[in-house]
């Protein structure tokens, strides 16, 4: 058989014409440095070239959709409406991040979505909502677009050099860097932003309000804004608390946060609350769940049936109500637990020449009217320019008039087409431009009327150039200017205010109390930490408690529905609810499993429960080594609505008993090995650390370990008075009478 031939292995050899020196090699380098280098452009780019708005009102992305609608004749009334997936398609030669992101930005600008006061985007189709979460918009290629006719005001002049332009991503054509918008665009419609490290919640306030407010300051810098600017307009209406010291931190700082809450009417005859507004910040979604969450937790218990009734008229949500319910007290409930109140957070963080920079109203404004200037400036300076080329020209006309003839025969008469241009120079005294456009002229046009015609133009330009020269001279004129300018706007485009307003005085604030139901029930705790809650009547009526094979009530106490529970796990951490937080159950139900209900950890397991009304009294913790912390009840109480509580006592060693004391009270400890001490708690220091390893109470025998703690009743204390102890560490005495049992007693 013939031998199989061997594959030589492979030589990894470097040439020396392709090895690239440094290669491969590793570099240590501090990682401040590494984040720095790798980061920070990133970081910029995000902040400078995608999430905040500039001065203008738009972000890139908001800005290159609407140029290249724009760009495509949008704006033109006779046209008609795109498919939104041709508009989608052309934003991309601007803007090549993906359809789907630039179709959202559309959606949002259009005033199908009524996300913006005034929607720049004129639409036809389903492009959902913005106060719901599940009203979705249709896909780009069944919904149809054009540019709304405020969209006039963002692109008035664009053509005139009032803005630069710059090359788009690959250089195929030119895009603007901000629109030369003839009103505060950037005040009048939201706009929310997330960036790196930083980010922009602008609130959108009325046309109106906030030209005249721009008007009022060009005039007097010191102008009170408040008196013009009276606060946010929101494009769902509602009702805006008019807290004027907030408002003012707004105007000032551009950081303040804007109370709003829901509209509603009551319709007596179904006994049905209607919500026609809801917080911008909000869906209506969220506000039903949140409802219902709340009427099963039995926190409102005024409500029977909550439905959307959102149709093409606009949003609603109804509420039916039980009876007898006053409805301005539910809602003044409802304001309360569910976000029919809501808060606008304002951080008005917008980019200047590139840098971000977070200012009030009046500074916002000072830099938008310093960028409308320049604005006017640019366009003054481009339209002097165009009439200054035409005057120059008609001038060479002018001197024609005086002898056709000789322009024509100075034409004729010339051999070669290249000496026509610099024979009229000579002929008739003018330069290269100007006889360039003499050539021009058609032989049909060479009559004295149609000169004449011409340049009686120039008395007018004239005029014209000096009034621009004196334009460029005088800032108060290019003021006067966006002044007229700015109420053309407010003439054309304002609308009534949507949010209204209400004060604290005029709407009586339901006091914030706990309007739990009140009523005596028992509590049941089993050894495996199940928990039942059931009323007095249930409880008679009941023939024996249901609990799993092996297991036994280790407590059982009475309460009220509003006593608080601090449940105890074996992984010293404490868990706090109310007894209002169970449903109410019967004797022959299982009941409520602890560790599940308020989410232990993986493993963890009920130790003890201690209810409470008032924090009052103590705590007393004893552990196998024989040591007792007393711990007062307040160190439980948490100002906030904390439900859990980390190191709720010692982990030094194991729990044996968690004993709740009013005031102090003797006490029985029975040990492993058999022996008995009693003794008041008295005798124990409280400590305010709940974590405290405490002090020893007991002294213990060789291997033998604290094995059950109870509190003595009277009846019991004659017969235990014989293991009395008068100070504490002290020896227990025997106590065979008692039993070996070391079942734990709590």
């Amino acid at each position: 058989m013939p031998r199989k031939k061997e594959t030589p292995k492979k030589q990894h050899v470097f040439k020396h014409e392709a090895y690239i020196e440094g290669s491969g090699s590793v570099v240590d380098e501090k990682i401040a440095d590494t984040l720095k280098k790798n980061y920070m452009p990133y970081a910029m780019s995000v902040i400078i070239s995608r999430a905040l708005p500039e001065i203008d009102g738009f972000k890139p992305s908001h800005r290159k959709l609407l140029y290249m609608m724009y760009k495509r004749g949008l704006l033109n009334p006779d046209k008609e409406r795109s498919k939104s997936a041709n508009v989608v398609g052309e934003t991309m030669k601007l803007n090549p991040h993906g359809d789907q992101a630039i179709y959202e930005t559309l959606v949002r600008m259009t005033r199908g979505n009524e996300a913006l006061l005034h929607p720049y985007i004129d639409s036809k189709g389903n492009f959902g909502k913005q106060y719901s979460s599940k009203m979705h918009f249709a896909a780009p290629r069944y919904t149809e677009v054009k540019l709304e006719k405020i969209c006039n005001e963002l692109f008035r002049d664009i053509d005139k050099e009032t803005i630069d332009f710059v090359p788009n991503y690959d250089n195929t054509m030119q895009e603007p860097t901000l629109l030369p918008a003839t009103f505060p665009t950037v005040l009048v419609n939201s706009n929310t932003g997330i960036a790196v490290s930083m980010a922009s919640n602008v609130c959108p306030f009325n046309l109106e309000e906030v030209c005249e407010t721009t008007i009022a300051l060009m005039k007097n810098p010191d102008h009170d804004i408040i008196s013009t600017l009276k606060g946010p307009d929101f494009p769902g209406g509602g009702l805006m608390l008019y807290d004027e010291a907030e408002l003012n931190k707004v105007y000032e700082t551009g950081r303040g946060s804007i109370k709003v809450r829901a509209k509603y009417s009551y319709d007596k005859t179904a006994n049905c609350i209607e919500i026609t507004e809801i917080p911008y910040t909000t869906t209506i979604e969220a506000i039903i769940e949140k409802i219902i969450d709340l009427v099963k937790q039995g926190k409102i218990r005024e409500v029977s049936y909550i439905r959307d009734e959102t149709d093409i008229e606009g949003l609603k949500i109804a509420i039916d109500l039980k009876r007898g319910t006053d409805p301005d007290k539910l809602m003044q409930k409802l304001y309360r637990l569910t976000p029919l109140q809501d808060s606008y957070p304002c951080n008005f963080n917008i980019l200047i020449a590139g840098t971000p920079k977070v200012m009030g109203v009046r500074e916002i404004l000072t830099e938008w009217t310093a960028f409308r200037e320049e604005c006017i400036q640019r366009r003054t300076f481009h339209d002097l320019q165009k009439k200054k080329e035409k005057l120059h020209l008609l001038e060479a006309l002018s001197k024609i008039l005086l002898d056709i003839d000789k322009a024509i025969k100075i034409i004729r008469e010339t051999e070669n087409e290249a000496d026509v241009v610099p024979n009229l120079m000579i002929g008739f005294g003018i330069d290269e431009v100007q006889a360039e456009y003499v050539a021009e002229i058609k032989l049909r046009n060479i009559n004295k009327q149609y000169i004449l015609r011409r340049i009686e133009e120039v008395d007018q330009l004239k005029k014209d150039i000096e009034e621009m020269e004196d334009i460029l001279r005088d800032k108060k004129k290019i003021r006067k200017i966006i002044v007229n300018e700015l109420r053309d706007v407010i003439k054309n485009y304002a609308q009534p205010r949507k949010t209204m307003f209400y004060y604290q005085s005029d709407i009586e604030e339901a006091e914030d109390i706990d309007d739990t139901p009140d009523y005596p029930v028992l509590i049941f705790v089993s050894d495996s930490g199940y928990f039942k809650k059931i009323t007095p009547q249930s409880f008679r009526m009941s023939n024996e408690q249901k609990l799993k094979e092996g297991d036994f009530i280790s407590q059982n106490f009475e309460a009220t529905n509003k006593t608080e529970l601090i449940f105890f796990s074996d992984k010293a951490q404490a868990y706090k609810s109310k007894a209002s937080a169970f449903d109410d159950t019967k004797a022959s139900v299982m009941g409520d499993y602890i560790p599940a209900k308020l989410s232990f950890d993986e493993g963890e397991n009920l130790k003890t429960l201690v209810p409470t009304t008032d924090y009052s009294g103590y705590i007393i913790f004893f552990f196998e080594n024989g040591k007792a912390a007393k711990v007062p009840m307040k160190s439980y109480e948490t100002k906030t609505n904390r439900k859990k509580l980390a190191k709720a006592y010692s982990e030094k060693s194991p729990l044996v008993a968690a004993l709740y004391v009013a005031e102090d009270s003797d006490v029985l400890l029975r040990t492993t090995s058999g022996h008995a001490l009693v003794f008041n708690t008295g005798m124990i220091l409280a400590k305010s650390t709940r974590d405290s390893q405490g002090v020893q109470v007991i002294n213990l025998r060789k291997k033998a370990l604290l094995s059950s703690a109870s509190v003595i009743s009277p009846e019991e204390l004659p017969e235990l008075e014989k293991y009395r102890t008068k100070s504490v560490p002290a020896a227990g005495k025997p106590a065979k009478e008692l039993g070996d049992s070391n079942q734990l007693t709590f």
